[in-house]
């Protein structure tokens, strides 16, 4: 569930920006049929099995053109689903409920697609000590709700965006000099509460890195044998993190090399979305 505060100061700009876009002036086809207001109630309905997540947004967009809508459900984000169940109950203004159709479904619909590939995903790791990673490969202006889904999921957030982590990658360590330089550089300038994250692409740079006392290192689009050279020569001395190329069917093989972490930009990039309607909308009033 996203708390309230963090609805009204991090959710309810991007919410409104997406009404804005999807209504300019007015909402032609919904006043054409209803010239007065008329209250009413729609059913939400699953299409397809799965876990659901945003049913506050979905219920906050609504609520944005007019505080007094309803949303009555007995679900909660990260439950099972299944095709037919009905989800919830939409009840208020029948315009306003046409209106926010659209913009409210994108959001649940998004964020239940990216919990249940992350749920599928996740499940591959169960048992392991191996944790579930995302990346900041989201949808612009999409990345509070896509991340939150990965939770929801079963996953884990690596950082939010540039302010939040240190990652030196392969760009970084070329503007610095080298990896060893890199770190030095960012050991240097970043707060001591900071750790250092640095990607490395073969098994030389992996020595520089622990050598130069990088805290965690990712091993970018490494084959496996020399991701387990790479976890022997490391041997506690840094966390490992295996990143590129991370498909669900390689997850259990990268779990038993013994890496720490594995992230998959795919969690945000290549889910579908999960199959929601709005169906049977009936005036009650």
């Amino acid at each position: 569930m996203i708390n309230g505060v963090t609805m009204k100061i991090n959710v309810d700009p991007y919410l409104l920006s997406a009404l804005r876009e999807d209504i300019t002036s007015e909402d032609v086809s919904a006043n054409a049929v209803v010239r007065e207001e008329t209250h009413g109630i729609a059913e939400l309905i699953c299409k397809q099995d799965g876990i659901i997540c945003g049913l506050d947004v979905f219920h906050r967009v609504f609520c944005l053109l007019d505080e007094k809508t309803i949303f009555k459900t007995g679900l909660k984000d990260g439950d099972f689903v299944k095709k037919g169940d009905m989800i919830g109950v939409i009840a208020g203004d029948i315009r306003v409920i046409l209106s926010g159709e659209r913009t409210a479904l994108n959001y649940l619909q998004r964020m239940s697609g990216i919990a249940t590939f992350t749920h599928e995903m996740a499940g591959e790791l169960e048992g392991t000590k191996t944790r579930l990673l995302d990346t900041r490969k989201t949808t612009p202006n999409m990345r509070i709700f896509e991340k939150y889904a990965v939770k929801v999921g079963g996953g884990q957030n690596h950082r939010y965006n540039l302010s939040d982590g240190l990652l030196l990658k392969d760009n970084h360590i070329g503007a610095a000099g080298g990896v060893a330089k890199a770190i030095e550089m960012a050991r240097e300038y970043a707060p001591f509460v900071r750790k250092i994250e640095i990607e490395v692409e073969n098994l030389q740079q992996l020595d520089e890195a622990l050598e130069a006392g990088a805290d965690i290192i990712m091993l970018d689009n490494m084959d496996n044998e020399t991701m387990k050279e790479a976890v022997e020569r490391a041997a506690g001395k840094a966390e490992l993190e295996c990143s590129g190329n991370v498909t669900k069917e390689r997850l259990k093989e990268i779990a038993e090399i013994g890496v720490d972490y594995v992230s998959a930009g795919a969690l945000t990039y290549g889910a579908p979305i999960m199959d929601i309607s709005l169906k049977n909308l009936t005036p009650t009033r």
